[in-house]
């Protein structure tokens, strides 16, 4: 498999688990889709603040990929290119959106409040 095909799989998979994996979690965790984030709640314009869903998108993709361009070679070199793909895949459907989705939906429901506080609580 050359890079290009292995690109428009990972595309074509992470598409799929977006519209299948992720409604499931929304039905498995309960969330009210229509129910208003804290930003729109206390929106105050500074620190309670709606923002777009593109900007929104941008904050998790980079803070999902942060460490894969410097794993992901590692891996790469160590084990194959085929494992390091199949971990990317796995491990950012199963692991890291779940992490995220987890952690986002608890600030939500507990009034926009950071994982530190709700540590601290």
């Amino acid at each position: 498999m050359n890079g290009i095909m292995l690109v428009g799989c990972a595309i074509i998979i992470f598409f799929i688990a977006y519209r299948v994996y992720g409604r499931w979690l929304l039905r498995t965790w309960g969330v009210d889709e229509n129910a208003k984030t804290p930003a729109f709640k206390y929106n105050d314009g500074q620190d309670f603040t709606p923002a777009s869903k593109f900007t929104v998108f941008s904050h998790q993709f980079s803070s999902i990929t942060g460490a894969g361009p410097v794993t992901g070679p590692i891996i790469a070199a160590m084990y194959g290119w085929l494992p390091a793909f199949l971990w990317i895949i796995v491990g950012g459907i199963f692991f890291g959106a779940v992490q995220d989705f987890t952690a986002l939906y608890a600030s939500v429901k507990n009034e926009g409040k950071s994982m530190g506080m709700l540590i601290e609580h």
